[in-house]
């Protein structure tokens, strides 16, 4: 068997996905995804990727893994690693449809049949055009269905939180300090911004108590003493995590805050290969690292990361606030990573736009998630995804 043709996928309604179909002489074909710059992605996939795969056997995933970024491009969640993750998943899949094995089963079989979500409180637009890290950027729409978080958790997040509850979810993600760190370029917050970005928590706390698990994300937009003051007042509510409290470019500050403050800090969603997470973990001050496997090298790389974490005795949870292929990858690694904590899911997607375009999802059951049983991934974009007025396909075949 060898791959004879590698396509790319983009749709206009979601200008920031791309998927990836690895094609096989055998008629199998390989999904995979990533997001955030896909023209760049797609580029290195074609010019870069295709070259070293076409006429290669699809199965020697880890002889190409090393070869899918080149000279450049290796460090950090990059346009090259996001088009080599991409691939990495597209190859997984080609190999559990070969062996009609689930890719948990390849990955060396179940630690567990499901395990915990938790609920990113985005609504269905959020991110769906936006590239900015703003919640301005971010966007709400009341119209389209009934979880249309991000307004909920500003307005009413005592309220979201009683509804998530009720479906069997008891964590949930909100980020209700971005507004204030827009108007400083994250170097300020006003005693009066931030009694207003605490209101949630203290909604929340009131009316379900403890019975729900809370993450406050700070999306990497502030400085260190700001961080810092931010953490110290959330102490108060017990979070469960405070997320990427400061730019991930200067290992030392994010040090400095996590030995500042009681509140547990996670942080890893937009860093890539095994490399850069070693680098986290050799801090030896944070509580969970976080992965996205269509950023940080796609199964390959995570499974290696996740074994690494588990050395240092440290959880690890994988990212999904980025398209439905990630979060199927993702649950599988999750069934197979003796320490993965939680699996992130944002609700207004799954049971929304997710099911418009993938054949299938992981099923999700009273708060817990679990990986398809079928080969492979166990999913695939659905027929008229591909013949959508708006999908444009690019094809590198074997000469």
């Amino acid at each position: 068997m060898k791959i004879r043709a590698i396509e790319t996928i983009r749709i206009d309604e979601f200008p920031n996905l791309l998927w990836v179909h690895v094609c096989t002489d055998d008629g199998i074909v390989g999904l995979g995804e990533t997001f955030y710059g896909p023209g760049a992605a797609e580029a290195h996939i074609h010019e870069t990727i295709a070259p070293i795969l076409l006429d290669q056997d699809p199965l020697l995933i880890s002889k190409h893994h090393s070869k899918l970024i080149g000279y450049v491009g290796f460090s950090g969640a990059s346009a090259e690693q996001r088009g080599r993750s991409a691939i990495d998943v597209a190859l997984w899949d080609i190999w559990g449809q070969v062996t009609n094995q689930p890719i948990h089963q390849l990955l060396g079989g179940a630690v567990r049949d499901d395990v915990r979500v938790y609920n990113t409180c985005a609504g269905y637009r959020y991110v769906r055009k936006s590239s900015g890290q703003s919640t301005n950027n971010f966007g709400l729409d009341t119209s389209e269905g009934p979880y249309e978080d991000l307004d909920a958790f500003l307005n009413n997040a005592d309220d979201l939180a009683n509804s998530l509850l009720e479906m069997g979810i008891d964590g949930m993600k909100i980020w209700p300090f971005d507004y204030a760190a827009e108007l400083s370029n994250g170097h300020h917050i006003s005693s009066a911004d931030m009694k207003k970005a605490l209101k949630p928590f203290e909604k929340i706390r009131k009316s379900v108590g403890d019975k729900m698990d809370v993450m406050a994300e700070l999306h990497a937009l502030w400085d260190r003493p700001n961080a810092v003051k931010i953490a110290r007042e959330l102490e108060q509510f017990s979070p469960y995590w405070v997320e990427d409290p400061v730019f991930m470019d200067h290992l030392g500050s994010l040090d400095s805050v996590a030995r500042s403050t009681s509140c547990p800090i996670a942080v890893g969603e937009t860093r890539g290969g095994i490399a850069d997470y070693r680098y986290l973990l050799e801090l030896d001050s944070l509580s969970l690292i976080i992965m996205d496997i269509a950023w940080c090298g796609g199964l390959t790389e995570a499974k290696k990361v996740a074994a690494m974490a588990e050395a240092w005795h440290v959880p690890v949870a994988f990212h999904d606030c980025t398209g439905p292929v990630a979060l199927t990858a993702s649950t599988h690694l999750a069934m197979a990573s003796k320490n993965c904590e939680i699996q992130e899911i944002v609700r207004a997607f799954y049971f929304g736009w997710y099911t418009e375009l993938m054949t299938s999802l992981p099923p999700i059951n009273n708060g817990r998630i679990s990986a398809p049983s079928a080969a492979g991934l166990g999913t695939a974009l659905q027929p008229e995804t591909l013949n959508r007025k708006d999908c444009h396909i690019r094809r590198t075949l074997r000469s």
